[in-house]
């Protein structure tokens, strides 16, 4: 069983050979998938005239500030537009895929961050009300394991259900990471727009768990968060964990042949 995270942005920038590809590795074992959409998030509250926000954890993570108004949009464009385009895509392929939102059979439930502590323009540390933004605390293993017995193949857009049933923008790395811990899947793949974690220009083809969380704080901003995602994946007892490239020709099955790609195992 694999679980495989994709990038919105990823979607329009696969490689042509990837549908066929996860048809391929669907036909042997359990896909699942779950994707992101920030750029489209961005665009679509630019074409509404609200402005993004993105704050700066202490830690170095950027992330999009979530108000209310702003989590209605998340929810519109993840669940509707780009989830749908995605089945669209593997149904038109011959994948008999599911479109679900995190919220559906309440599969992603999470907590809502009360207070966020960000680093502001002045490089000062600041306390900001939490907005719609959550960790997740449950993943409904029981209904996608249910769908995939049937031979479905689950899609699912990272919102989350709060416990005061609000909608939360959560993160797709980290929750891609929870829907394999969830499901023991074998393998958590994380598909992005380069080989994997590069280090002095240099592909770092292996690493263990405790190697990879030394690294972390050495690595810039989007690929830190698929190392940590990575990291919490294998501490739920995941097999092995991989980042590989969504612009090359069969990205799932050379990651799962370990070509090209970064593989973080036990």
């Amino acid at each position: 069983m694999i679980t495989i995270k994709i990038g919105g942005s990823v979607v329009e920038n696969l490689h042509p050979s990837t549908i066929p590809d996860i048809k391929k590795v669907a036909e042997q074992e359990g896909v699942i998938l779950v994707h992101g959409g920030g750029k489209e998030v961005t665009k679509t509250c630019e074409m509404l005239g609200k402005e993004p926000k993105f704050v700066v954890s202490p830690s170095g993570i950027k992330s999009r500030y979530t108000d209310k108004e702003t989590a209605e949009i998340f929810t519109m464009v993840m669940s509707g537009k780009i989830n749908k385009a995605i089945v669209q895509m593997l149904q038109k392929n011959g994948v008999n895929a599911v479109g679900l939102s995190g919220i559906d059979g309440k599969i992603f439930e999470a907590e809502r961050k009360d207070k966020l502590v960000i680093v502001n323009e002045k490089g000062r540390k600041q306390v900001i009300d939490g907005g719609y933004t959550g960790k997740v605390t449950h993943v409904n293993a029981g209904l996608l394991k249910l769908l995939l017995d049937q031979g479905y193949v689950p899609v699912i857009s990272p919102i989350a259900m709060s416990k005061e049933f609000d909608f939360l923008n959560i993160d797709g790395d980290r929750a891609a990471a929870n829907v394999a811990g969830s499901i023991q899947s074998d393998k958590v793949l994380f598909l992005t727009n380069v080989d994997g974690l590069l280090m002095n220009e240099k592909l770092v083809e292996k690493l263990s768990n405790a190697e990879a969380k030394e690294i972390r704080p050495k690595v810039g901003f989007g690929m830190e968060k698929k190392i940590l995602a990575a990291t919490e994946a294998l501490d739920m007892g995941v097999r092995e964990a991989l980042i590989a490239n969504g612009q090359r020709e069969n990205p799932i099955s050379s990651a799962i042949s370990h070509q090209r790609c970064t593989v973080i195992s036990k």
